[in-house]
Parts: structure tokens; sequence; C-alpha cells
């Protein structure tokens, strides 16, 4: 998943998108234990969807309070 096709979701999905990366990551945490998966780039991969995601919701959240600062102060 790369960044730009985050950032063309609204808040809601993007929520919902890193609590679904959250489950995945456990959910292989359990398998890898359990000597279910051999594919150890799959565990990189999940890691990295979910730090995109949370950078792009800080982003977010940043730009937002920004907006807010700006119409104080006018």
């Amino acid at each position: 998943m790369k960044a730009s096709e985050i950032r063309e979701k609204s808040h809601q999905e993007m929520l919902d998108e890193l609590e679904a990366c959250k489950r995945e990551l456990l959910n292989f945490r359990f398998q890898w234990q359990a000597g279910e998966i051999r594919n150890s780039a799959q565990y990189k991969q999940i890691r990295k969807d979910i730090a995109r995601l949370k950078t792009v919701l800080r982003e977010v959240e940043l730009r937002n309070n920004t907006d807010h600062t700006k119409k104080k102060e006018e």
C-alpha cells in the first residue's frame, strides 16, 4: 500500500485499515510461532503498512490543528 493510496481514503477508512493491519500482524505472529508461516517478508510489509497509515493519520491531524490555529488568530 502506497502513501498516496492512503491519502485518498477518508479518515474513518484509514482508521479501519489500521485496525485491520494490526489484527493481521497479531495473527501473523501467532502463525509464525506455530511454525505455519515461512515467508518472513510478509511480516515486514505489514509493519511498513502500519507505519505508513500512522504517518498519514498524523499528517492529517497536524494539518487540522494548523487550520484551527490560523482561524483563531484571525
